[in-house]
């Protein structure tokens, strides 16, 4: 056996038989199965209706409100024009409800700015948009018919175009794939990002430890730096990757379970009544057969690859970096100094992925950062749903993977010489004298 293979073994093992590793491994998916599941059962919990008076002093909005009654089950609206405003204003501040819609007497264009919402508590933004919605509508509505416009003839005279997409090859295409494509490139960035994070700080969090046991003076004289550091990414990443496997396994089991057991949807769905989801499936089924079919057709084999590549590719080169900073300091608290550095390329990689990428996949800027080593792993698993020539894949995967040597080849000099430093806080001038050693 070679002696990277002895240090992944040995890595490997030290991770999972630690013992918070084991736990946070079990632990982890029962606290976010639980905290899913009490979500899901307070959603589904039906809302408390709130009572909202309407003070209408016009005599022109208080039925559009009434009519609301019959929609909307977490509103009571009550016409209280005839009551006085200063009244309903005491009723407010002893709760008898929720709030109070004044609509003074005053002529249209001014009611655009005048009409008031008197609550102890701030609404909701969409309560907000709702009333002004309708008032908005009554309002068009009578300057409609001061005008002496018909309003259903200009109804019927709004025109609205439903342009079909197909590509080069004469197939018809689906409007709503982009929002498919964007979700799977997303959802794989952000896993990338997250593993990263999380894995990346256990590479560094390792050498520490290392460091400060002394255990690395023995291992550093049998070993070279870069051997070491191969050695100790691979492990930790295998480690990563069981953890990450059994944290999957066991949240989906659970979350079956719930459902199963407990009658708990996990899902939107668990407030729409058996009728409406009939006629919803319904007539969401040919449509979901679409999209299904379409989604076939996306480049599969290329997306999964490219996230199995990147994945490898991106973490190896992001962990070299968190284990050269591990070998630098001596604690977690000095090592903040050199985070930031590693922590915005992802972040740009995102903005980028979903400002960009999202915009014009095939774009100069997208083009050129998913070409880039520190954001191709993102900003290129963002563009792959779309189509991207298999050169541009090849020049990418193999920027990356030689910057990546490169890196460990770096970071192994830093290793060499902060392995064995004690008591100091590294700067980034003395770092760089350390690369010339």
């Amino acid at each position: 056996m070679s002696i990277i293979s002895l240090i992944i073994k040995r890595e490997f093992v030290a991770k999972v038989r630690n013992k918070s590793f084991v736990v946070m491994t079990f632990l982890s998916p029962l606290l976010f199965v639980a905290i899913a599941g009490f979500i899901a059962y307070l959603s589904s919990m039906k809302p408390e209706t709130k009572r909202i008076a309407i003070h209408d002093e016009t005599g022109l909005f208080a039925d559009s409100f009434l009519k609301q009654n019959k929609k909307d089950s977490e509103y009571h609206y009550l016409n209280l024009s005839e009551i006085d405003s200063e009244s309903l204003k005491d009723s407010i501040a002893k709760e008898n409800f929720e709030g109070l819609i004044l609509i003074p007497k005053t002529t249209l264009k001014e009611l655009e700015t005048k009409v008031e919402f008197i609550s102890n508590n701030s609404p909701s933004i969409s309560f907000i948009k709702k009333t002004q919605g309708l008032i908005a509508s009554k309002i068009t509505k009578l300057n409609f018919e001061k005008a002496q416009l018909d309003t259903i003839a200009i109804q019927k005279a709004k025109a609205t175009v439903n342009m079909h997409l197909a590509k080069s090859s004469g197939e018809e295409s689906l409007k709503g794939l982009n929002e498919i494509k964007i979700a799977i490139g997303g959802a794989f960035g952000y896993l990338i990002m997250m593993f990263i994070i999380i894995y990346g700080n256990m590479v560094m969090r390792s050498v520490i430890e290392e460091k400060t046991n002394r255990i690395i003076e023995i291992i550093i004289s049998s070993v070279k730096p870069f051997q070491l550091m191969i050695g100790k990414i691979v492990g930790t990443s295998l480690a990563g990757l069981l953890q990450f496997t059994i944290w999957a396994i066991i949240g989906l089991s659970l979350m079956l379970a719930a459902s199963m057991f407990f009658g708990v949807d996990i899902g939107p769905t668990s407030r729409i009544s058996p009728e409406m989801m009939h006629v919803a499936q319904r007539e969401f089924s040919g449509t979901a057969q679409m999209y299904i079919s379409e989604a076939w057709n996306l480049p599969i084999a290329s997306i999964l690859f490219g996230f199995v590549v990147y994945f490898i590719g991106g973490y190896f080169l992001y962990s070299s970096f968190y284990a050269a900073i591990g070998a630098a300091v001596d604690n977690q608290t000095d090592s903040q100094q050199f985070l930031l550095p590693i922590i915005m390329p992802l972040v740009l990689s995102v903005y980028i992925g979903f400002f960009t990428v999202v915009n014009d996949p095939h774009g100069t800027i997208a083009i050129v950062f998913s070409m880039i080593p520190l954001t191709s792993p993102i900003v290129m698993l963002m563009r792959l749903p779309f189509g991207v020539p298999w050169w541009q894949i090849a020049i990418s995967v193999s920027l990356l993977f030689a910057t990546f040597f490169f890196v460990v080849w770096f970071a192994a000099k830093i290793y060499r010489v902060g392995i064995l430093m004690y008591g100091k806080k590294p700067t980034w001038k003395e770092l760089y004298k350390w690369l010339k050693y």
